[in-house]
């Protein structure tokens, strides 16, 4: 798939830099602008057509919620996400309304925009191509914008187990299994965390953990150079 273009809209330069040296750390995005605050922001947009906008909400001149709207009335085919300190319900509802791709909120890690950024990018690489839908996809599209609304199918009779060990979630292990039935093929570590939004090592600990409740087997695949891939199936 063709590198994702990134453009930056944030007031402040401390933040700026630092977003751009996580971008920069992730293969498959270019960052190819910046700007100050909105107004700025709808002019690079149109003018250097990034596929993808990092944006602030609290920004003179105008402000990110007013810039959104701008980029929603006109019909600019770029997706946002939203990286601010703003932490309200009411502004976040807002921005949420008017169709962010996701809402980072300031201070935040790189594991954070790197978990976001590879959704992003296994979403991107979903639609390529795409064009006459079913209900199927559609479902399917959604879940890969929001992970957090994967409802968890049973997968052959109820699973119950009584205790985790420390430092596990119960619904992180739920969609893990979610994903996987829905898969119909056996997964990677990688590719369950670039679903679900976590780190590989800990999507190989849940899968490692199922194997051992006997609810997964695995399939180890050697290939010529590098070390065996692990994939997992019910």
């Amino acid at each position: 798939m063709d590198v994702i273009n990134v453009l930056l809209i944030e007031d402040d330069p401390m933040v700026r830099e630092v977003n751009r040296q996580f971008i920069e750390q992730i293969k498959g995005f270019s960052l190819i602008g910046y700007a100050g605050n909105g107004i700025e922001g709808i002019e690079k947009i149109k003018q250097l057509n990034p596929e993808l906008v990092f944006m602030d909400i609290f920004m003179p001149e105008q402000d990110g919620i007013i810039t959104l709207g701008k980029i929603r009335e006109e019909h600019i085919p770029v997706d946002v996400i939203a990286v601010t300190a703003a932490n309200d319900m009411s502004t976040v509802q807002r921005i949420l309304h008017l169709g962010v791709y996701d809402y980072i909120m300031k201070p935040f890690t790189f594991e954070r925009i790197e978990q976001t950024l590879k959704n992003y990018q296994a979403y991107r690489k979903k639609i390529s191509g795409m064009q006459d839908l079913t209900q199927h996809d559609v479902d399917h599209l959604m879940q890969k914008r929001n992970p957090e609304q994967i409802v968890v199918p049973p997968i052959t009779e109820t699973i119950i187990i009584d205790e985790l060990p420390k430092g596990f979630n119960r619904a992180t292990l739920d969609k893990v299994l979610a994903y996987i039935q829905e898969s119909n093929e056996a997964v990677s570590a990688e590719e369950v965390s670039m679903y679900i939004g976590t780190a590989r090592v800990t999507a190989r600990r849940y899968l490692d953990f199922l194997e051992k409740q006997n609810l997964l087997k695995v399939d180890i695949q050697y290939g010529n150079v590098g070390r065996p891939i692990h994939r997992y199936y019910i």
